[in-house]
């Protein structure tokens, strides 16, 4: 029986995430694996004392947290992760996810990523935003580069607009980009696992430009085209994904522009969708990588 480790985020409480948890280490003992939960608060003070040597060595880590640290921690010690610390960090940050995908043939929005200030001086200078907006037209959309669930993107109007979101910002890296009309509040999410499309679903909210579940949006089964499950399969390989959910836009022509890519997406919501669940697929990847 293989043996492995589940790293979460120890202060999680909100049972949406613990139910996922649960479902992955269900799906390890469908699969002859037994999966032990392990949280970066007692997994960093075991590495920081390097006494992690005591504890049963697991063959493959699934870190389920974007403690990058930690997960850097234990790549340094030789433990094989899914996914990489690498990989976890250039999702989590959405302006590292752009410069990872740039020369990845995958399109995306045209985007601005806003300069580095600090908190005690903010943005004072506006001139770089007032170009960027210049260059990418009203509406445009604001997206912190830290957010998850259709938090933390705005959609911005006008210049007032612009500069008041930019002022309240201070110094939480951010970027600006080009807002596809053609695809308000609808998406597509593939989840992706080992290079392969294993479930999709189309999100749709009419009274939102986001379409995200969470902020009201429906969803039904969707069977992606040749273009979009590319587009994912694409994404995933740049940023060294070995599984991910990727969100796809629509563009004037119904052609895949590329949102974002979410290196520990919860699929919950994709099971109620397609019945497919995707922590099997998970576990089955993971056993025969490793």
């Amino acid at each position: 029986m293989h043996y492995g480790w589940l790293v979460v985020n120890g202060y999680i409480t909100n049972p949406k995430f613990l139910e996922i948890y649960q479902w992955i280490r269900e799906a390890g003992d469908r699969q002859g694996c037994q999966i032990d939960k392990k949280t970066n608060i007692e997994l960093m003070e075991h590495f920081c004392r390097s006494d992690f040597l005591e504890m049963r060595q697991p063959d493959f880590v699934i870190f389920w947290d974007k403690d990058v640290r930690l997960a850097l921690l234990m790549e340094a010690y030789g433990f094989r992760l899914f996914n990489s610390a690498k990989s976890i960090a250039m999702c989590d940050d959405k302006s590292l996810s752009f410069i990872g995908l740039k020369n990845a043939g995958v399109r995306m929005p045209r985007t601005w990523i806003a300069p580095k200030t600090f908190a005690a001086d903010g943005y004072d200078k506006t001139a770089f935003f007032i170009e960027a907006a210049e260059e990418l037209g009203y509406p445009l959309i604001v997206k912190e580069c830290f957010g998850s669930f259709g938090q933390q993107v705005y959609l911005v109007a006008n210049r007032s607009d612009l500069l008041e979101i930019v002022g309240r910002l201070k110094n939480r890296p951010f970027l600006l980009q080009e807002y596809i009309e053609h695809s308000r509040g609808r998406d597509i999410r593939i989840h992706i696992v080992g290079g392969q499309a294993v479930a999709c679903m189309e999100r749709h909210n009419p009274n939102d430009f986001r379409a995200n579940i969470t902020n009201g949006g429906s969803m039904r089964a969707y069977e992606p085209n040749e273009s979009q499950v590319t587009m994912a399969r694409a994404a995933c390989d740049a940023l060294g994904l070995d599984f991910a959910g990727v969100d796809i836009l629509f563009g004037e022509n119904g052609e895949p522009v590329l949102c974002e890519v979410n290196s520990n997406a919860h699929f919950k919501n994709i099971y109620d969708c397609t019945g497919i669940n995707v922590a099997d697929a998970i576990i089955s990847y993971i056993k025969k990588t490793i």
